[in-house]
Order: C-alpha cells, then sequence, then structure tokens
C-alpha cells in the first residue's frame, strides 16, 4: 500500500510518500485552509503537489488548518479525489496531527505555535479537550501572526525602540497606507504578518524583541495550556516553526509558570510519518 501524508498549515504544506517498500519520499506546497482560499486557490496547491507525486496512491491520511468542521474536512476530500480517484482519504484537523506527532500514544498536552496556534489535551487515542484558537484576528497568541501584528503596531505608534525602528524601516520601507492595503485589501493578511517574525528572530538578543516574544507565549500558556486539567503533571509538548526557532525562550516562560516543556519541534511530519508507517 502506497500512502500519502499531509500536515497542512497556515503557511506550507509537507507532504511524505510511504511506498509498499517503506521509503518515504517528500513534497512540499503552499498552506491550504478551506476558511480563507477558494476552491480555485485550493485546487492548484493539489495540482502542485501531483506534479511532484503523480503516481497512484492507495491511502491519503491529511491533516490541516481549518479541517475542524466536517464541511471543510469533505470540501478538502473532495478535490484531493480529483487528483488521486482511487484513494481512501481521511482528512483532520492540524491538532490532531500535532498530537499524534508529539505524543504518539501517549497522555500529554499538545501545542501548535507556528503562523497560527492551538491546542489540545490528548489522551494517546484522542483528543479529550480543546480550548478553542479563534484565529488570528482575534486570539492565536503567541503564534507568528501575533507576534507580526505586535511588532507592527509598536513601529507606526513608536513604541518600538529607535534603533530598532531605524531598522525596521530600512528592511521594510513600508508605508503606513501601503501595510494597510496589504491588511483590509490583499488576500491572507495573516500570513503577510506572520512574515515579519523572521525580522524579530533576527534582533531577538534585544531585551525588547525577547518581551515581546515572551508576552506572547506567557499569553498563549495562561489562557490555553494553564485551562488544561493536569497541566502541571502531564507533559507539554509543542510543534511549529516560532516555537522551535524561540524555544529557549518558550522554556523560559513555561518554567516561569510552573511547568516543564518535554519536545519542541518545527514541524509535526516525521512524527507522524513515523506514526501512519
Amino acid at each position: 500500500m502506497k500512502i500519502l501524508i499531509a500536515d497542512s498549515g497556515f503557511t506550507k504544506t509537507d507532504w511524505r510518500v510511504i511506498s509498499e517498500e517503506g521509503d518515504i519520499s517528500q513534497a512540499k506546497t503552499a498552506g491550504i485552509n478551506p476558511y480563507y482560499q477558494t476552491e480555485e486557490e485550493m485546487l492548484k496547491e493539489i495540482q502542485n503537489l501531483h506534479n511532484q507525486v503523480p503516481e497512484k496512491i492507495d491511502r491519503i491520511y491529511y491533516y490541516g488548518t481549518g479541517c475542524s468542521s466536517a464541511t471543510n474536512r469533505d470540501k478538502i476530500a473532495n478535490l484531493l479525489k480529483r487528483y488521486y480517484p482511487h484513494a481512501e482519504i481521511d482528512v483532520n484537523h492540524d491538532l490532531l496531527a500535532a498530537a499524534r506527532s508529539l505524543c504518539g500514544d501517549q497522555s500529554g498536552i499538545a501545542c501548535i505555535i507556528g503562523t497560527g496556534t492551538n491546542s489540545c489535551l490528548y489522551d494517546g487515542k484522542k483528543i479529550l479537550d480543546n480550548v478553542p484558537s479563534l484565529g488570528w484576528a482575534i486570539a492565536d497568541e503567541g503564534g507568528g501572526t501575533y507576534l507580526g501584528k505586535a511588532l507592527v503596531t509598536d513601529y507606526y505608534r513608536k513604541d518600538m525602540p529607535k534603533h530598532l525602528r531605524v531598522l525596521f524601516k530600512e528592511e521594510f520601507e513600508l508605508t503606513k497606507d501601503g501595510f494597510l492595503t496589504k491588511i483590509y485589501q490583499e488576500p491572507m493578511p495573516g500570513r503577510f504578518l506572520a512574515s515579519f517574525a523572521k525580522f524579530i528572530g533576527k534582533h531577538v538578543s534585544d531585551p525588547y524583541m525577547y518581551q515581546l516574544v515572551a508576552h506572547g507565549f506567557e499569553l498563549f500558556i495562561t489562557k490555553n495550556v494553564m485551562k488544561y486539567e493536569g497541566h502541571q503533571e502531564l507533559p507539554i509538548h509543542f510543534t511549529g516553526s516560532v516555537a522551535y526557532y524561540f524555544g529557549n525562550i518558550l522554556r523560559d516562560v513555561a518554567m516561569n509558570n510552573g511547568l516543564q516543556i518535554k519536545h519542541i519541534t518545527q514541524q509535526p511530519i516525521a512524527g507522524l510519518t513515523l506514526f501512519h508507517q
């Protein structure tokens, strides 16, 4: 049986193919999100995938952001069916991907901090509890979009230290009108805001930047992780680019709240591949 596995976030989708012999190959496309993209936009990415993985697939395990509702799961399954008509297709939320990748068959709290954020209480088989994410426009504390929004707000309101404001202006040459156009008139504003996380990472040794990230993580932990029963005893795991690259800050904030983090991975796809292998 040839298996195709997908982990789709807001920014990118990681794909893995497991051959009948157990060999593993990979592909990449942009992120797929049924809440923010049209059917045509999503189908374009699946066509991009098919160009990289044209062979017959027997089973697809797709985990994606925006797939908590049955309607969106069916939408993704139908699009995949156009290019892989013979495959059995199982579509799930990216939160289950994080739980299976990080916890395997053990109990724990699984968290995502990438472009967006989410978390759940997992018993080794299923998700028992989930504090609703609510998305980048309302919440997503600590995620790339949240941090980018905080950074740009501080820049335009002159709350960012002067030396960093100079560097920011030199790098982006972004006018206020240009910024507002991208946020309110162009597609995928969350992805645009998250792009500023790279600037934060470049200057994270600066006390202002450190505190910006730490404050976001503090909010994530208090508003999400600490709402789960047993959070002081259970292993707590994280996956996602922001959690990974700012892992030292994340561990500091967790420790200050009396919590211990076990695993922090950049992406769940490797753990998912092992889970389904």
